[in-house]
């Protein structure tokens, strides 16, 4: 899996890292049970501090998205996905109500978005890159 990290994006280090693990993971690039590099050798590869990796990979240990085995190192979840849970729901639905609003106010149809968003589950469920 290739990392692609944007150092002029306002979107933290950290939560790129997270995104585009759980965008792997829900392609089907990084398989359940599957092994990650260590935080030592990520940050190396990506050439970003070790504190970085290790706070994504805190969170996606959180979230249930990986687990870290003192013996295998980090790997994809064997056991599966986290559940969808109200929580996620309720944060699901902050995340897009902004995005949701700005799309009406710059005249975008429920049509036209709803396209862009069957285009984006796909591309992400193919595998297909952001641009």
């Amino acid at each position: 899996m290739i990392i692609q990290l944007d150092m002029q994006s306002e979107l933290p280090i950290y939560s790129q890292l997270v995104y585009q693990i759980i965008e792997g993971i829900a392609s089907g690039e990084l398989q359940l049970g599957e092994a990650l590099p260590s935080v030592r050798n990520l940050a190396a590869d990506i050439g970003v501090n070790l504190h970085t990796v290790n706070k994504a990979y805190t969170l996606l240990k959180q979230d249930g998205y990986i687990l870290v085995h003192r013996q295998k190192g980090v790997v994809v979840n064997p056991d599966g996905m986290p559940d969808l849970t109200d929580d996620f729901l309720k944060k699901q639905q902050s995340e897009l109500r902004p995005i949701i609003a700005e799309a009406i106010c710059r005249g975008m149809t429920k049509e036209e978005l709803t396209a862009v968003l069957d285009q984006m589950y796909d591309d992400v469920k193919m595998g297909h890159n952001r641009e």
